[in-house]
């Protein structure tokens, strides 16, 4: 079974800030997540951990000894890093209206590089059994997502994930299935 986690909160988070490559760590209520999450989860034994390279995830991941895949990074925002979610500027307003369709702002990274850089990582891990872990960002676990469900057409882009959300796919034998997310 294949499993993907969001990171647990940060300030940056907490405040509403567009949040990419900045590496924060999780505040006081993203490790109480990923507390419950590890929780949730601690009748699983997993066999494989990849991390993104930035500290919420590998901290959101450190209950297992991680292994850092840079591949899982989240977006970068480029210039728009950093910008308060509840003042955006115009293009990235138009950008979030539907990101299946729209392209994002010059100097962020498309969405299709999202899907095809996350997307060749679960080619190489295709093969792999047992239980894995991909502790990962929105986006980038968007992109997963997107990746894992064909007739999706978009539909995870614009989805709301929640910290230390789960989503779980079967996989085995060189297949991966439909993604479900764990409630």
């Amino acid at each position: 079974m294949l499993y993907l986690i969001r990171h647990g909160q940060t300030e940056k988070n907490r405040q509403h800030l567009l949040l990419g490559r900045s590496d924060v760590p999780l505040n006081e209520t993203g490790i109480a997540q990923a507390r419950a999450a590890a929780e949730r989860l601690k009748g699983v034994c997993f066999d494989q951990v990849f991390t993104s390279p930035l500290q919420r995830a590998i901290q959101t991941a450190a209950l297992i000894a991680p292994y850092v895949e840079p591949r899982l990074i989240e977006m970068d925002y480029g210039p728009y890093e950093g910008a308060d979610l509840t003042q955006l500027p115009p293009e990235i307003l138009y950008f979030f209206s539907d990101f299946a369709h729209n392209s994002a702002p010059e100097g962020m990274e498309q969405l299709s590089s999202v899907v095809g850089r996350v997307g060749a990582f679960l080619e190489e891990i295709r093969a792999l059994e047992g239980n894995i872990l991909l502790s990962v960002h929105a986006i980038s676990m968007k992109g997963a997502l997107e990746y894992l469900t064909p007739d999706a057409n978009g539909s995870y882009w614009s989805k709301n994930i929640g910290n230390c959300a789960v989503y779980t796919v079967r996989n085995g034998h060189g297949r991966l299935d439909v993604p479900e997310e764990m409630l």
